[in-house]
């Protein structure tokens, strides 16, 4: 009799620990899926200013045309990014195509005394801040996710029930992680 009481118990301890577990799990992937979507916001934000960015540049320098057009094509391949790796390198190819066009910005007096290109500019720096904010947050996100994933006993419901590790957002090559020279 004690010893049917004390497996009952043992077996509600465990299925407790199961279910507490596996909601933990879920809602941390949504937490991931909600860290992702926050960035993806801020990167379609930035993905409407450019159009008005190239445009208010073009007229100063035209003769920049390929800077500009790498600007447009790394536009049209975030675009249609396919996975999320994918995704991540066309977003941080974006981002050092935006970089070349503030740096080629510096060559231009009229340019950057421009109000529309100013006012620009300074809407872009700000998602970018807050882009670089959501980035760390789904950064966060997937590192408390992963450690659930991967740590144990969670890994093994994870495993049960195919949770799988998510990819951090990692800046993709040496390139991008230098400063832009600018000379003149």
């Amino acid at each position: 009799m004690i010893a049917g009481i004390v497996l009952a118990v043992i077996v509600a301890v465990v299925v407790i620990w199961a279910i507490a577990t596996y909601n933990g799990l879920v809602g941390q992937r949504n937490q991931v899926e909600e860290a992702f979507s926050t960035m993806d916001v801020y990167l379609k934000k930035r993905f409407d200013l450019i159009p008005n960015l190239v445009e208010s540049v073009k007229g100063y320098a035209a003769h920049e045309k390929s800077t500009l057009d790498a600007i447009v094509r790394a536009r049209s391949a975030a675009a249609s990014a396919g996975d999320l790796a994918e995704r991540f390198a066309s977003e941080n190819e974006l981002s050092g195509a935006l970089r070349q066009l503030f740096a080629l910005a510096e060559s231009y007096p009229d340019l950057k005394a421009n109000q529309n290109f100013l006012d620009l500019q300074s809407q872009l720096q700000r998602v970018e801040e807050d882009i670089a904010n959501a980035r760390k947050y789904y950064n966060g996100s997937v590192r408390e996710f992963n450690n659930k994933v991967q740590m144990f006993p969670s890994s093994i419901i994870a495993g049960m029930f195919h949770f799988e590790r998510k990819p951090m957002y990692e800046v993709s090559n040496a390139a991008e992680r230098e400063n832009v020279q600018v000379s003149f």
